[in-house]
């Protein structure tokens, strides 16, 4: 009899490998990040778990079995979506696993902006003691979260803890805890002029690709601060620098761009009201434990019985 087969391609702890061995003890199990333990099973393998670039030529190959994929990020825009739901594969992501470290990323760009620490690290590094115009605060403020999902949620309970109003924009319009008035996505350019902050958290799909432009820039607030920790490609760059430059808005916070890494010649390294992180605000110390222990055991309890995976399945017609 042939075994089932499952790749993981990250390295996990062995508590982690006993727990997924109980719920498939008679399958064949290949973890690791070096392709070398799993590259001639892929396919073969039926449930895959982490994306990387040997996988895909061999999943969607005619013969291939994957029949589920776990995503190790939230956002599912860089597969091959098409060819992946024309094979009928299941997708999983990891919405969720990035709510504490994203949240507290966002506020420490609002922070660090509104109180000029990026300043005053720079002065340090040249010995300056300089006030540099410090003045504002982030008590009371009005932030405005696009895109209210886990992370949104979370980041608009922080925004409680210093007194700020909260405008959440989400497709549905449907109330959450922690945002004082909801909004359609229909209705951004009404929430913009309201806002002190604007964090966008939203996945890349077709309706949110180069959603933000000049038009959405110029109903902000020229004391406004912009962030953004969803994907670059949801902003026209070259307005959001035009912005900045001319004092549209206040400044911005940015851990994603249209390319990445971000090119030497942008001039997004020098605006000195700018903030630039290199696509880490997810990072965390418990990534692959909540990516493993809350999303993938527990979907993989219900693969093995014929269900469907209840966490984070990705509708194809929504893109996340």
């Amino acid at each position: 009899m042939i075994k089932r087969t499952c790749i993981v391609t990250h390295d996990l702890e062995q508590s982690q490998l006993d727990k997924i061995n109980e719920i498939i003890p008679d399958w064949e199990l290949f973890t690791g990040k070096d392709p070398e333990i799993w590259l001639d099973y892929v396919k073969e393998a039926e449930v895959i778990a982490g994306w990387k670039k040997e996988i895909g030529e061999y999943i969607l190959e005619e013969n291939a079995k994957l029949r589920w994929f776990q995503s190790w990020s939230a956002g599912v825009d860089s597969l091959p979506l098409a060819k992946m739901e024309s094979k009928g594969i299941q997708i999983t992501s990891a919405n969720g696993v990035h709510a504490n470290p994203i949240s507290e990323t966002i506020f420490a760009l609002m922070l660090a902006l509104t109180r000029k620490i990026h300043t005053y690290v720079k002065n340090q590094q040249s010995k300056k003691w300089h006030h540099s115009g410090m003045k504002l605060e982030i008590h009371n403020k009005t932030i405005g979260i696009i895109g209210v999902g886990a992370i949104g949620k979370e980041t608009a309970k922080i925004a409680k803890a210093f007194g700020m109003k909260v405008l959440g924009v989400r497709n549905s319009g449907k109330p959450e805890e922690y945002v004082d008035e909801m909004y359609t996505s229909s209705q951004l350019n009404d929430v913009l002029p309201q806002c002190d902050y604007v964090a966008v958290t939203l996945p890349l799909t077709k309706e949110t690709r180069q959603l933000f432009g000049a038009e959405q820039f110029s109903l902000m607030k020229d004391t406004a601060f912009f962030i953004n920790i969803g994907r670059g490609e949801i902003v026209v760059e070259k307005d959001l620098i035009a912005a900045l430059q001319n004092g549209q808005i206040a400044g911005a916070g940015l851990d994603v761009f249209e390319k990445e890494p971000l090119g030497g010649d942008s001039p997004l390294w020098e605006l000195e009201n700018v903030i630039v992180t290199p696509h880490t605000a997810g990072s965390t110390e418990f990534y692959n434990q909540r990516v493993i222990e809350d999303i993938l055991i527990p979907n993989l309890k219900n693969y093995v019985k014929g269900e469907r995976p209840a966490i984070n399945l990705v509708d194809y017609r929504k893109g996340y």
